[in-house]
């Protein structure tokens, strides 16, 4: 695999655009030049200064994404301004953690929802949506069962 050098590259911006041609596929991706070791250091200081310290998510990052995954955490899971509210998004992320499975999500998640004021019977009911969604997806993918025939129906039901 050939590395770009996006500083070389494209030095008059921090982005750049790679285009690809394999087997007759064209693939287009951005690139972003890495940030550097200052700003992934000041990221750090600011979250040993907001929450007492660096998440273990973000301290197995490679230093060159640190800040980046701090802004992406910021704007989500530490801000108040966002159309959920903190009980929707811990009760959508631990439905999704039971799907996936993720063992270090669903503790998280569980933790972060009674920290919002979920109660123990909502935790039950996002889990459970979460399986019946798993289970009639499985009922309808095992059966192939047509999709366009199934927004028909779906959408008759919704329009009653």
């Amino acid at each position: 695999m050939t590395r770009i050098s996006t500083s070389k590259r494209f030095p008059h911006c921090k982005t750049g655009i790679l285009i690809l041609t394999i087997c007759g596929v064209t693939v287009t991706s951005g690139i972003t030049r890495a940030a550097d070791s200052t700003s992934s250091e000041a990221a750090m200081a600011e979250m040993n200064k907001m929450i007492g310290g660096v998440p273990v998510e973000l301290r197995l990052y490679p230093k060159t994404a640190v800040a980046a995954g701090w802004e992406m955490m910021k704007s989500t899971d530490f801000n108040e301004d966002t159309a959920l509210p903190s009980k929707t998004r811990e009760l959508i992320g631990l439905a999704v953690a039971a799907q996936i499975p993720c063992q270090y999500c669903i503790y998280y998640h569980i933790k972060a929802a009674e920290a919002a004021g979920v109660t123990q019977e909502e935790i039950r009911e996002a889990v459970h949506q979460a399986g019946l969604t798993r289970h009639w997806s499985t009922i309808l993918y095992g059966n192939d069962f047509d999709l366009g025939r199934y927004k028909l129906e779906i959408d008759a039901a919704f329009a009653e």
